[in-house]
């Protein structure tokens, strides 16, 4: 099976830089909806047999341009919205940051009993994501989600990078990453685009954006 990750379009806590993971959550600014607009020209020579988004309505809306473009109704995964952040949810200091990034990412690393404050440890994220991904049908699935949970999902199902390696590498707003494989064999990672699909241009480098950025960012700002 082939995936495409896709982070949702920018929100205004990406730009105001909380860590706002509850439901149902923000919509997008007026530059993540450009960027969503994007996606249909930028997968135009991609098959997709199945199109699906999180319970969590930013990515129901950077999926809406795509959806209406293929004609394929949206399939709602229970599992792959974002890491919740329990007791820092809208916390938008470096400490609160470097806090949850760095149980995130420990999780990815293999200490699954490490939770986060106030809210989940790593058995109990990826038991929900794998059970979500392991519901995709099709052999080419572009699935709508969001910054940490991709990255350390990739990170503990990725077999052809080093656990780290989610974690030395951001990812903005409707960037892409695109897996081959399965559950039981494991995916191997074929690439990683930290910029926008539709192109730089529709990048906010202004954003505190903290679910986006590296585990070395959180940190030399706290």
């Amino acid at each position: 099976m082939r995936l495409l990750l896709i982070r949702h379009g920018q929100t205004p806590s990406n730009v105001d830089g909380l860590l706002d993971t509850a439901r149902p959550g923000p919509g997008l600014t007026e530059l993540g909806e450009r960027q969503a607009a994007e996606i249909p020209d930028a997968l135009k020579h991609e098959a997709i047999d199945g199109i699906y988004v999180s319970v969590l309505r930013r990515t129901l809306i950077t999926a809406t341009p795509l959806i209406v473009d293929r004609g394929l109704d949206p399939v709602e995964l229970p599992g792959i919205h974002e890491i919740e952040a329990g007791d820092l949810e809208m916390r938008h200091d470096h400490e609160a940051y470097r806090i949850y990034l760095e149980t995130a990412f420990a999780w990815g690393l293999g200490d699954l009993d490490r939770r986060m404050p106030g809210a989940t440890d790593g058995h109990e994220f990826f038991r929900r994501f794998d059970e979500s991904i392991e519901s995709v049908s099709g052999n080419n699935a572009v699935v709508f989600s969001h910054g940490a949970a991709i990255r350390v999902w990739v990170a503990g199902r990725a077999i052809n990078v080093p656990p780290s390696f989610a974690g030395e590498h951001d990812i903005q707003n409707t960037g892409v990453v695109e897996l081959d494989g399965s559950l039981e064999a494991g995916f191997t990672l074929l690439s990683w685009q930290g910029t926008p699909v539709g192109g730089s241009d529709l990048s906010d480098d202004t954003a505190e954006d903290p679910t986006g950025e590296t585990l070395d960012e959180a940190r030399a700002a706290d």
